[in-house]
């Protein structure tokens, strides 16, 4: 690196330091969401860096050695995430550890007694349970779907431990409802698959887990974190995704009803609509490769294609989903600068002059994609405190409307009758553009205390115990050391609550918060207290949550090297980069469902509401 180029960035780095330390005073008194929203954006990318430093940290890989090479891992995506790092190849590979957003002291999990306290099922009942569906009215139901469709690509803990001989013990109160009540008068819950790596001593008494998904943003969901598996989705020719006669994926002959794709856990017909959707579109892609480069075989048109298609899912959640979600003006600003850069200007205020001076490398300038791969300061993972507030179960509604596009016809179905076996005899009588149009057009659930599905709350999947997955939500976040909801926020640079009344300004929740942890503040469970939290202006989720999700976005982009160095035509083509660029969701939607022209006609975000004809 020239002289010249080390004198920029020790002045980059002290502009950040300064730029730190101002916005934790400023903060003090202001915070980030009520300033002047392109201060804000500055305020958020400021503390980002701050996170960057404090709040990445490493377990451990747990396996052992990458997966064999294979020709091509230096030009395409491996099935199982290894060679992303050709430094690192097991890094972000399927069946490595997660990582942690907190210190490995403070992701210690509490013991005996202390582990069930308060009781799961009681926050269950008396906090979570939804009384009244409270919809949030700037998002449609396709956005609570996505979000399942993206978790499903970044992280699974897998199934618990079967005939789990020692699970945790719930006790149930007198008159408890709970209609599996064992013998000792409790709830039993399964505890997570333990990790059978070998483990290191500088650990201590942190535990890990493994996560059976690639860590990588490589839409796995669709293709699978195996070569095995990969291969069963191919149809063989032209690589191609294999379709059945009338254009769906094939049914799963291991669960009759659901989709045979990369991932089809918790399957129901909003997972069905979305991974229908981008096999429709690798399968596009493939034929416009196809067109460009007709001397290619099959490996050479799947890999290109799932590049681009991994590609385009990412930018679709970068720009689309998370300004949806998270409507306010500095949000929508910084989101859209992490992928392209700076704008000229904004508001009339000329940003030209400051892209100039951060240089032609700066990720701030120009957007991550095409920046320099980064780990910052620690090996890449997703993290258990990433995979905790990504607990939006909320967002699930009670019952879906079915509307007709072209009649006055609608049928209202509770969920349970959407999901698993019924999802793909939903879809065959309804058809994939009514299906999509009634999800463009139905709201979601808010995110919010009180409002968590009831069917969730004895849910029952195939071949599997009751459960209720309230109950569940807080004895994993429990069970796997991630800290409870104050020492969460001081850990991620926020103010500790000292009452009740600072997490919510609703003087009943803040109540039943009071006598369900017994006045003690400090054990309030982090989704919980993210739950119960006022939330910034615009806002689908709390500023807490807003901590890991602005550190770990901009990671799943900047620490992988097919969004940075390698996010260039000599790997994806022109063909490709113009795909990317040229596409959003609502062009997806619009050229493999043209029926839905209407319904879209002058809506900027395919995950705010559509109009209803």
């Amino acid at each position: 690196m020239s002289r010249q180029n080390d004198g920029f960035e020790f002045k980059f780095l002290l502009l950040q330091k300064v730029l730190s330390a101002f916005f934790r005073v400023v903060n003090v008194f202001v915070r980030w969401d009520r300033l002047w929203y392109l201060i804000g954006a500055v305020n958020i990318a400021t503390l980002r860096d701050r996170l960057r430093r404090d709040n990445l940290h490493h377990a451990g890989y747990g396996v052992q050695a990458a997966t064999p090479w294979m020709p091509g891992n230096e030009r395409w995506r491996s099935a199982d995430g290894s060679y992303n790092s050709l430094d690192h190849p097991r890094m972000g590979m399927a069946c490595s550890r997660f990582g942690r957003n907190v210190p490995l002291t403070e992701a210690i999990p509490d013991s005996g007694e202390a582990l069930l306290d308060p009781n799961p099922r009681v926050i269950s009942c008396e906090l979570l349970a939804r009384k009244t569906f409270q919809p949030a009215i700037r998002l449609n139901l396709l956005a609570a779907a996505w979000i399942q469709f993206e978790t499903h690509d970044w992280f699974s803990h897998g199934q618990p431990i079967k005939d789990d001989p020692d699970p945790f013990k719930i006790p149930l109160r007198q008159g408890d409802d709970w209609p599996d009540r064992k013998p000792d008068g409790c709830m039993h819950i399964r505890r997570t698959c333990p990790d059978p790596t070998p483990r290191e001593t500088w650990l201590g008494g942190t535990p890990t887990f493994l996560n059976r998904n690639s860590h990588w943003w490589d839409a796995a969901q669709l293709y699978g974190s195996e070569r095995k598996l990969q291969e069963r989705i191919r149809s063989g020719s032209d690589g191609m995704i294999k379709l059945g006669a009338d254009g769906l994926l094939p049914d799963d002959d291991i669960h009759p009803g659901v989709d045979f794709t990369g991932f089809n856990d918790n399957w129901w017909i909003g997972l069905s609509l979305l991974h229908n959707l981008f096999a429709r579109e690798h399968n596009a892609i493939c034929a416009a490769l196809k067109r460009e480069y007709p001397t290619w075989n099959d490996e050479e048109l799947f890999q290109h294609a799932r590049l681009i298609n991994a590609a385009l899912i990412a930018k679709i959640h970068t720009v689309e989903w998370t300004p949806g979600i998270l409507g306010h003006p500095a949000l929508r600003f910084g989101m859209h600068a992490n992928w392209y850069g700076l704008p000229a200007e904004a508001s009339g205020v000329p940003l030209r002059p400051i892209r100039a001076a951060l240089g032609s490398e700066s990720e701030v300038a120009h957007g991550i994609p095409g920046s320099r791969t980064e780990q910052h300061s620690a090996p890449y993972a997703i993290t258990e405190e990433f995979a905790a507030v990504y607990r939006l179960h909320p967002l699930l509604p009670e019952d879906v409307l079915v509307r007709s596009l072209t009649g006055s016809e609608e049928t209202t179905y509770p969920f349970l009758d959407i999901q698993g076996e019924f999802s793909r005899p939903l879809m065959k009588k309804h058809g994939f553009a009514d299906l999509l149009y009634s999800f463009g057009t139905q709201h979601p659930g808010a995110l919010t205390i009180g409002n968590y599905p009831n069917f969730l709350r004895q849910f029952q999947k195939f071949n599997e115990p009751l459960m209720d997955m309230a109950a569940i939500d807080i004895m994993r976040d429990r069970e796997r050391g991630v800290p409870r909801y104050n020492r969460f926020r001081e850990l991620v640079g926020k103010k500790r609550v000292k009452t009740f009344e600072e997490i919510t300004s609703k003087p009943e929740v803040a109540a039943k918060l009071r006598k369900i942890y017994k006045d003690d503040v400090d054990r309030v469970d982090l989704l919980v207290g993210t739950l119960s939290e006022d939330l910034p202006d615009g806002f689908g989720f709390s500023d807490t949550i807003f901590r890991v999700f602005i550190l770990m976005a901009s990671r799943r982009l900047k620490s992988d090297r097919f969004f940075t160095d390698d996010f260039r035509p000599e790997i994806y083509t022109e063909l490709g980069m113009d795909w990317i660029d040229n596409n959003s969701m609502k062009s997806v939607l619009q050229r493999h469902v043209p029926e839905l022209a209407m319904p879209l006609e002058g809506v900027n975000n395919a995950f705010a509401p559509w109009n209803k004809i």
